[in-house]
């Protein structure tokens, strides 16, 4: 990934809230017939003796061409948005403005390993529910389906697991822009699309200048 230092997020902490906030994330693997990838809701678990130490896990469908384990890379891609040049007031002083995308993303590098354990499967598919049901007003949990549905529902896929080897994080919001760009883009964001908006309130937070 192409990473000017003014973009580079290297925050631990900052990295982690990126994760958690996507959720799914394209899973990209080396097979001998050439590259594969497929889209995966992936969760971060932090290591219970380490905070600072987290892996990433999932589920994949039997079959998937992505079933392999070894060196693996995860793309995590968040808000983003096409920037016009019509929103930067220097446009009007010198007209030397060109059109851009701000966005967030993070890229994992690292071992994959296949859980095949049905009851790590079970836990995982759990996890993974409790996660993204949480803002709903009534939860739906694994225990609301029938048992014996879910065992088989669970004997059909297989469990990730993505030890990180390397981090890179990347967080493009118009920081090489002068401040009065910056804060055009910024309030225009505010009144935009859900995405927009949710760039605009980490481009009134953001600490990388």
């Amino acid at each position: 990934m192409y990473l000017p230092a003014i973009f580079e997020d290297v925050d631990p902490d900052s990295i982690a809230r990126t994760i958690d906030s996507i959720g799914l994330a394209q899973l990209v693997m080396y097979r001998p017939e050439g590259l594969t990838a497929t889209p995966v809701p992936l969760l971060r678990r932090p290591d219970p003796t380490n905070p600072e130490r987290w892996t990433l896990v999932g589920h994949l469908r039997n079959g998937n061409s992505c079933l392999v384990e070894g060196e693996a890379l995860v793309l995590f891609l968040g808000v983003e948005s096409y920037v016009s040049p019509n929103l930067y007031p220097t446009k009007r002083d010198h007209g030397k403005v060109v059109p851009t995308w701000n966005y967030e993303t993070v890229h994992v590098l690292g071992t994959l390993t296949l859980h095949r354990d049905p009851a790590w499967v079970l836990q995982l598919v759990t996890d993974l529910t409790n996660v993204h049901e949480a803002e709903n007003p009534a939860p739906w949990k694994v225990s609301d389906a029938p048992s014996d549905y879910i065992e088989v529902m669970v004997t059909n896929i297989v469990g990730i697991e993505l030890d990180p080897v390397k981090v890179t994080a990347k967080r493009k919001m118009s920081q090489n822009q002068p401040d009065i760009n910056r804060d055009a883009v910024r309030q225009a964001f505010g009144a935009g699309t859900s995405s927009q908006q949710t760039m605009a309130q980490i481009m009134a937070t953001d600490t990388l200048r």
